[in-house]
């Protein structure tokens, strides 16, 4: 039986790049300080793992880290009019309408998560645009070129107008909440980014990979 191909990637070694033995691999890492590298079953999932900063040294996921792509992920949404991997998901939750509202980013590739917030009082639309924004900013600041899915669209239609059109009362439980929605809607005003903002398509892929799984 004939010996499955592997692919090697060498983010941090004597010349980064993608390997297709483990003799060719081993000669760029061995005596390397702080070399990274990690094997995969494709090229296409060491195409898109290259392009992305090396996995953690441990192999817990970190919030802030990215981490290559899994092959059960690239095995659930590869294919003909699939989402992309390589890119950041978000969704919001909220216990009650108003209520305990939280959200965070995954990156799809693996489902790790990146960044998480949570507030004692707030809505789910507010959630679903915070995490937008907070999705452009996280992307702008670690220069990524990644798009973003969502599956809000009215959260979507807010980020495009710049504005969160809650009908949330401002008083002071929600005060604290609010500041972060200024905030929000001025990194808005004042930013300007290139990232795509996609719609994600439960229908056909199933719930967004950043779900809280409360449904």
């Amino acid at each position: 039986m004939a010996k499955k191909q592997r692919y090697y990637v060498v983010w941090q070694g004597v010349q980064p790049g993608i390997y297709t033995t483990w003799e060719y691999c081993r000669k760029q890492i061995d005596g390397f300080k702080g070399a990274r590298y990690k094997a995969f079953d494709s090229l296409a999932q060491a195409e898109a793992a290259f392009k992305l900063p090396p996995p953690p040294i441990q192999r817990q996921s970190k919030v802030g880290e990215l981490e290559p792509m899994t092959a059960d992920n690239f095995e659930r949404y590869s294919g003909p009019g699939g989402p992309e991997l390589n890119s950041i998901a978000v969704d919001a939750a909220c216990s009650g309408n108003p209520g305990v509202m939280e959200y965070q980013g995954v990156y799809v590739g693996s489902n790790t998560r990146l960044f998480h917030f949570k507030a004692p009082k707030g809505t789910n639309n507010i959630g679903e645009f915070l995490a937008i924004v907070h999705g452009l900013a996280y992307i702008k600041n670690h220069r990524l070129e990644v798009p973003l899915y969502s599956d809000s669209v009215n959260a979507i239609n807010w980020v495009r107008a710049k504005q969160c059109r809650t009908k949330l009362r401002h008083d002071q439980d929600t005060a604290q909440l609010f500041d972060v929605i200024r905030r929000a809607e001025s990194w808005l005003h004042n930013n300007q980014y290139t990232t795509r903002i996609l719609k994600w398509e439960t229908e056909r892929w199933g719930e967004i990979p950043a779900d809280f799984g409360r449904k």
